[in-house]
Order: C-alpha cells, then sequence, then structure tokens
C-alpha cells in the first residue's frame, strides 16, 4: 500500500507540476510562449507519461475523481480511496509550493496572480457562470471516466489505455480551459488554489463537487452499456 500511495503522490505531483506549471510559466511569454494549445498537450502528456511510468504500481489515478469513478466501475477497492486522495492532495500541494517557488523567482515579481487555479463568473478565464463551469465539469470528468475505463477494459487493445487517456485529457483542456481554466480534478484544483492570488479557495467547492459528480455519472454510464443482461 505504501508504494501505491508513493505512486500516486509522485503521478500527482508531476500532473500538477507539468500542467500548471506550463499555464504558470510558459503560457504567457510574450512571442514564444505556448498558450493554451500548449498547456491543453501539457496537461496530457503528464498523464500518459505517468500512467506508463507508475500506472503499473498504484493504477495510475493521480485524481480522486478517477479513483472514485473506478470504485463505482467496480475497478479499484474501495477501502483505497481515502488513502488515495490524501495521496493525491499532497501530491498536488507539494507540487504547488514549488511551482510557487520558482514563479516567485522570477524578476520584477508583483504575485503569482490566478496561478493555474480554476474558476467562475470574474475568475473564469472568458466570464463564464457558475452554472457554466458546474456543467462542463460534471460533462468533462463523465467523459473523461468513459474514455478511462474503456481504454483499461478488456477488449481495448492492450498497452494504449495511456495514450488515449492523455489524448482524453488533453481534449478536454481544449474544450474547457476558456470556461473553468479546467479541472476534472479536485487535487489539481486544491493545490494551486492555496497559493493563488483571489477567490480561488473561496470557490474550490465546485471542483470537488462537479468533477465527483461527473465521475460517478461517467462510471453509471460506462456500466449501463456494458454490463450483460
Amino acid at each position: 500500500m505504501s508504494k501505491k500511495l508513493m505512486a500516486e503522490f509522485v503521478g500527482t505531483f508531476w500532473l500538477v507540476l507539468g500542467g500548471c506549471g506550463s499555464a504558470v510559466l510558459a503560457a504567457g511569454v510574450a512571442d514564444v510562449g505556448i498558450g493554451w494549445l500548449g498547456v491543453s498537450l501539457a496537461f496530457g502528456l503528464t498523464v500518459l507519461t505517468m500512467a506508463y511510468a507508475v500506472g503499473h504500481i498504484s493504477g495510475g489515478h493521480f485524481n480522486p475523481a478517477v479513483t472514485l469513478g473506478l470504485v463505482l466501475g467496480g475497478r479499484h477497492d474501495a477501502k483505497e480511496m481515502v488513502p488515495y486522495w490524501v495521496a493525491q492532495v499532497a501530491g498536488s500541494v507539494a507540487a504547488a509550493a514549488v511551482l510557487y517557488v520558482i514563479a516567485t523567482g522570477a524578476a520584477g515579481n508583483t504575485g503569482v496572480g490566478g496561478f493555474a487555479s480554476n474558476g467562475f463568473d470574474a475568475a473564469s478565464p472568458q466570464g463564464y457562470s457558475m452554472l457554466a463551469v458546474l456543467v462542463i465539469e460534471i460533462v468533462m470528468t463523465a467523459f473523461f471516466l468513459i474514455i478511462i475505463l474503456g481504454a483499461t477494459s478488456a477488449g481495448a487493445p492492450a498497452g494504449f489505455g495511456p495514450i488515449a487517456i492523455g489524448l482524453g485529457l488533453t481534449l478536454i483542456h481544449l474544450i474547457s480551459i476558456p470556461v473553468s481554466n479546467t479541472s476534472v480534478n479536485p487535487a489539481r484544483s486544491t493545490g494551486v488554489a492555496l497559493f493563488a492570488d483571489g477567490p480561488a479557495l473561496g470557490q474550490l467547492w465546485l471542483f470537488w463537487v462537479a468533477p465527483l459528480v461527473g465521475a460517478a455519472l461517467g462510471a453509471i454510464i460506462w456500466k449501463a452499456m456494458t454490463t450483460q443482461d
């Protein structure tokens, strides 16, 4: 169990450092910044690389919503859910702390701003409402779980699951960064919210509720499609 929790810590650390780090450090650099497209790809690559690196140890969840969905989908032991959540949040907070030290080391630094946090209304990248953010986070997380459950099912091509999952997360970010800055992962949202300027902590509840609801919905849909009569 300790090895599983370490794998979840390390995988979530890499997801937050790579994904949120690309947004904080590289997205907005004049002329050479990677933009939203680059950030979307970065998030997908973090999951793809860690799924291959440590997925065989812990299952490669790196996300409390994924753990919940896999438990409800009959793919993971419910007794491990809360320990996994603790390891995932700890990995996210540790990565956000490292990123904060790096970001505040820039010349002329006056604060970290939104720090790749998630939000709605004025905290949404394009000013989307709480309802719009709630809906997109539920729907995107549901489809993420369907992708995960399908790509790792017995009938799927062996060895290609991490590719489908990584590309799925990339697509999710391409769709939803303008709306919510894309969470679909309560741990990812929690780490950066602790260091962000603005309303991120006050709005964090939504980025726990919506992904967990979406994950449960995705698991239910997958089981409905695959359960034998």
